[in-house]
């Protein structure tokens, strides 16, 4: 996400300079917390209301009173499993309109992404009779984090006959800017997992799904690879889903290896090149392999969705970027894919890399993103403001809908 060409590519992009001007409204509060950026927002009113409308305000204190009783880390292993895989779970139940608790909207990501940091600020704090290391304790973590994300329980059906889609979304972003913000990507993962859908073409197809958090460090650390290099091979489609900009999908044609620096949730900025493994061999640019084409001309839902080749490059032999609305040219270096310069197009890359690597150039896959979600026009306010309200609602499931009805339309063939 670039905050020159791509001003109006998501609330990342809007706020840009707010965010790195502004210290948070709960900026002394937050201090006082000795756990991560993250965690430290939990305590703000909108989350606390979030987690207790959906019914996951007690998420937390079980896994609690479950750490306390783990005599030995197998003991604290199993207990981490087990909590991260029930709360990814009933969030899918509870998107699925299995196990609905509260008055919120069963369609809402927020509960999910909190109650998450509830369960990773207990275990960062936690001090057990046993001797634990940090290393052991960075594993917990680990664990608890695939686990409440679903990046490990991705299971496509055996046999003939049926098609299998991996789609991917991401944590609310910008909480600084607006701590009531929604994620519609996270809320299509939630919404669309485990489910059986029919192509365009009349194909049965089965989607898994996953979400990944809006964080620097872990993209470096192989997260998206991790999740991805098993599933690849088995899946006949897949597209990482992101916010993207107001009133309208993009299905980005170029991503770019290049990190534009925009602080992510832990308020930590990266302006570097796209680290990845073998970077001797790292191209500068990578494309979908979606049916755009087929995709744009549909009639998916109320949004219109673009096809976006246009990319900003540093052409070879100059120092200068440059806009090209048509997409890189011939030994360009890149400075923004048409997702941008963030973790949306930073995805999109290492997963079409990740494509190519493993020989599977043919498989379609690629990057789309979402309008923003946006709250009522009476519900703007961040500090005065309610955590929903029913054009926020609608947005957010009309955005679910068009998601899903492209996924049909590039599954078909």
């Amino acid at each position: 996400m670039s905050r020159i060409r791509h001003a109006s590519l998501g609330l990342a992009l809007i706020t840009a300079t707010l965010v790195a001007a502004t210290p948070p409204a709960s900026a002394d509060a937050d201090a006082a917390c000795s756990c991560t950026v993250e965690e430290a927002r939990l305590d703000r009113a909108a989350p606390q209301e979030i987690l207790r409308r959906a019914g996951f305000d007690s998420v937390a204190p079980e896994f609690a009173r479950a750490l306390a009783g783990a005599g030995s880390y197998r003991e604290a292993e199993g207990t981490v499993a087990r909590h991260g895989e029930r709360l990814w779970r009933d969030a899918v139940d509870r998107a699925q309109g299995r196990r609905v608790r509260g008055d919120l909207s069963r369609d809402d990501d927020r509960p999910l992404y909190w109650a998450r940091l509830g369960l990773t600020r207990e275990l960062r704090s936690w001090q057990p009779e046993f001797a634990l290391t940090d290393e052991g304790r960075a594993r917990l973590l680990d664990r608890l984090e695939r686990s409440s994300r679903g990046q490990d329980a991705v299971r496509f059906p055996a046999g003939k006959g049926v098609k299998r889609i991996l789609m991917t979304g991401f944590d609310p972003f910008t909480l600084d800017r607006d701590v009531r913000i929604s994620n519609p990507s996270g809320a299509t993962a939630l919404a669309l997992d485990g489910t059986w859908i029919r192509t365009s073409d009349g194909s049965l197809a089965r989607i898994e799904t996953a979400v990944f958090p809006v964080r620097w460090q872990d993209f470096a650390e192989g997260t998206v690879e991790r999740t991805l290099r098993d599933q690849l091979p088995k899946a006949d489609l897949f597209t990482t889903v992101s916010q993207g900009r107001i009133g309208r999908f993009d299905i980005e044609r170029f991503n770019g290896a290049w990190r534009g620096g925009f602080p992510d949730n832990e308020n930590l900025s990266r302006t570097e090149t796209v680290p990845v493994a073998d970077a001797a061999t790292q191209p500068q640019w990578t494309a979908t392999t979606l049916p755009y084409a087929s995709i744009v001309a549909a009639s998916t839902g109320r949004f219109p969705v673009y096809d976006n080749t246009a990319v900003t490059e540093i052409p070879a032999g100059s120092s200068t970027p440059v806009s090209r609305p048509g997409g890189p040219t011939p030994g360009s270096t890149a400075r923004s894919g048409g997702g941008g310069d963030y973790l949306s197009n930073e995805i999109a890359y290492r997963a079409t890399l990740l494509r190519d690597r493993l020989g599977l150039r043919e498989l379609p896959g690629g990057h789309v993103h979402t309008p923003v979600l946006q709250f009522g026009a009476g519900n703007t306010d961040p500090a005065t403001g309610a955590v929903t309200d029913p054009e926020f609602v609608r947005n957010r499931l009309d955005i679910i809908a068009q998601v899903r009805a492209i996924i049909a339309v590039a599954a078909a063939r």
